[in-house]
């Protein structure tokens, strides 16, 4: 037969607790979540702000679809290109200080058209060991030389740099997606201007919630459009509805509108989504206490854990990974707690490395305290049994 591959690949799979399968959510709510007819408090969302389920959001999007056409009908650059578009981009380049800013489809097509493109094959990209997958596939689809650095090693980045000749990409999640801790920002932006390089954050998990005004990592870093000249993000998180954008200078952004086939040849997002994201991220910068709110969750979750003595892994933000270990025990974990009432996804290989499965909690300001305390003492119980 031919692709036997494929069946073989998938038996494997199964065999070592690694199979991936889709669950159909039935209806949802800031803080719970209905799958299969029954109800659960969701603790796997990264709508860190409450905001995807929000009755602010829904008026918006009630608002918006008064005026706003449903989908865009073309690329951006044949008939896709709308006010709603440009009225978000204009935001985004004022409250970002950036001189341009692209929107996508998605993070993973923002990450490979900026990495793919600006990238020459006879150059450098420099990644940390964790950088999330459509960062590293980007930077292997250019050509260039690729290389990692040990997670959040200063000494290695710089002993990389030194030994790096040419046009060299740094590139790092502020926020990382599977352990939650942040990158030190400013170290590698001093790094980047000894050497020369270009700084790329990827601030998926950042953006909304970092900051004074939720504006993310360079916001809470002072990191401008000289220091960090690529910047990206993803609406589908805090912000709470979908795409990503890229917040770039006028050369770059020249550059990607001509080159970029991602951009190039992919419909453009909706105009109604555009405008349902341009009000959210008003009111994420409106309403504070979203963030104030996130905050205090995360500090009872990691207080009530200590109390417990649960073992968490380094994180000051919203995702708080607790390692399992191995697969299997880790899909074992997620469902006793799924039957305790907690929709906690168990995360496997290849997405973290062999041996670090985890149950990656994740908090939203749409938690209650009571939700959390209820979730300590679940995973508290399952711990003392030996789960």
């Amino acid at each position: 037969m031919a692709f036997e591959h494929i069946d073989e690949q998938l038996q494997a799979r199964r065999g070592a607790s690694l199979f991936r399968e889709r669950r159909c959510i039935e209806a949802a709510e800031p803080r719970r979540i209905n799958v299969d007819g029954h109800w659960y408090l969701n603790f796997s969302s990264n709508d860190y702000l409450g905001l995807a389920q929000s009755d602010a959001l829904k008026q918006a999007a009630a608002d918006a679809a008064a005026t706003q056409g449903v989908g865009s009908g073309a690329s951006p650059l044949v008939s896709g290109h709308s006010r709603s578009h440009k009225e978000l981009e204009d935001y985004l380049c004022e409250a970002l200080g950036r001189d341009r800013v692209l929107l996508f489809n998605s993070g993973f097509s923002a990450n490979q058209a900026l990495i793919q493109t600006l990238v020459p094959k006879d150059a450098n990209v420099i990644a940390d060991r964790l950088c999330h997958a459509s960062m590293l596939d980007g930077a292997l689809a250019s050509g260039a030389r690729l290389k990692r650095y040990t997670h959040n090693d200063m000494e290695h980045l710089s002993r990389l740099l030194s030994q790096s000749e040419g046009d060299c990409l740094v590139m790092t999640e502020g926020v990382f997606s599977m352990d939650g801790d942040q990158a030190p920002i400013k170290d590698i932006l001093r790094l980047c201007q000894r050497h020369q390089a270009l700084a790329f954050v990827d601030d998926a998990h950042g953006f909304g919630v970092l900051g004074a005004q939720g504006l993310g990592s360079a916001e809470l870093h002072g990191a401008d459009q000289a220091s960090l000249p690529l910047l990206m993000a993803t609406f589908g998180k805090a912000i709470g509805t979908s795409g990503a954008f890229a917040a770039t200078t006028e050369m770059f952004y020249d550059y990607l509108v001509n080159f970029a086939r991602h951009y190039i040849y992919s419909t453009a997002m909706s105009p109604l989504m555009a405008a349902i994201t341009l009000r959210s991220l008003r009111l994420v910068r409106e309403e504070s206490w979203r963030r104030e709110k996130l905050q205090q969750n995360i500090q009872l979750f990691k207080t009530l854990s200590a109390e417990h003595g649960l073992s968490l892994m380094p994180s000051d933000t919203a995702i708080q990974p607790l390692l399992v270990g191995e697969a299997d025990r880790a899909l074992t974990c997620a469902e006793d707690l799924r039957q305790a009432g907690f929709f906690l996804v168990a995360i496997r290989p290849p997405t973290v490395p062999d041996g670090q499965s985890r149950l990656r909690v994740t908090l939203s300001a749409a938690h209650q305290g009571e939700d959390i305390k209820q979730l300590v003492q679940a995973i508290a119980r399952k711990a003392q049994d030996g789960a």
